[in-house]
């Protein structure tokens, strides 16, 4: 039994180490494999994070403004993870927006530069993060917040269980994961991606379909334009569902 809570223990360090910029022991160890099963807990660490930042906002808001304590709180959520899944997002609309071919979309968010679709998505997505939550009210906003980064995580877990990797090469971070996920491992990720919604107003639980449609264009634009997924893809995943979740949400309250 300790070994196996050891071992838990280990790969839920190693999707915190992969997904944030957070210290982890030297004991935890690092194998593709290890990352690869550290999928499971990719949702729990969008808790965590998301939980990070409903606490900078709650401290803040006691002595900031409410717009300037969401947007600190924002800050915290993209420097825990060095802007990871915002990264991906920016290279993702580069190569789906300039890309003429796979092999030109591949090559596109491969490259480390910034073009002004990469640009403009993620502007556009943080922008609709921010006014999103800035309107939902005082009770609901951390519940909210935290929701969105497990959910958003499951979402893009979901992808190393139905799609292939559609890079060859071997060097990128995300190639760890080329052999896919098992239904078991998917099973545990969705527990913790979808428990924090148990914590909000049956209302807003509708909020899951929109993140699914979404889900199931992004699952046929990445067959048809690339044949699977990348780490990019990943990213865009997690940030385009998390903003579609925060809006779904507003507009089930506001409708209420």
């Amino acid at each position: 039994m300790i070994a196996v809570l050891t071992q838990e223990a280990r790969l839920l360090l190693a999707a915190v180490r992969y997904f944030t910029r957070v210290p982890v022991p030297t004991w935890v160890g690092h194998s593709a494999d290890q990352t690869r099963l550290s999928a499971r807990y990719f949702p729990l660490v969008g808790i965590l994070v998301g939980g990070g930042s409903a606490g900078v906002w709650w401290l803040c808001q006691t002595f900031l403004p409410a717009p300037v304590s969401l947007l600190l709180a924002m800050i915290a959520g993209v420097a825990a993870t060095g802007a990871f899944h915002e990264d991906g997002l920016a290279d993702f609309c580069d190569g789906f927006g300039g890309g003429a071919d796979r092999a030109a979309v591949l090559r596109i968010m491969k490259d480390s530069r910034v073009g002004s679709y990469g640009v403009l998505g993620l502007g556009a997505v943080l922008a609709l993060k921010f006014a999103a939550l800035s309107y939902l009210p005082f009770k609901l906003l951390p519940l909210v917040l935290i929701a969105g980064h497990s959910l958003s995580r499951f979402t893009a877990v979901t992808f190393l269980y139905t799609h292939p990797y559609a890079r060859e090469e071997a060097d990128a971070k995300a190639a760890a994961f080329a052999p896919g996920i098992g239904a078991a491992q998917l099973a545990v990720a969705g527990a913790f991606g979808l428990a924090p919604l148990l914590l909000l107003p049956p209302v807003l639980l509708p909020g899951l379909v929109p993140v699914a449609a979404l889900r199931v264009w992004l699952a046929a634009l990445l067959r048809r334009r690339i044949g699977g997924y990348t780490g990019d893809c990943l990213g865009a995943a997690q940030q385009l569902s998390e903003a579609l979740f925060y809006l779904a949400a507003l507009g089930l309250w506001t409708s209420t």
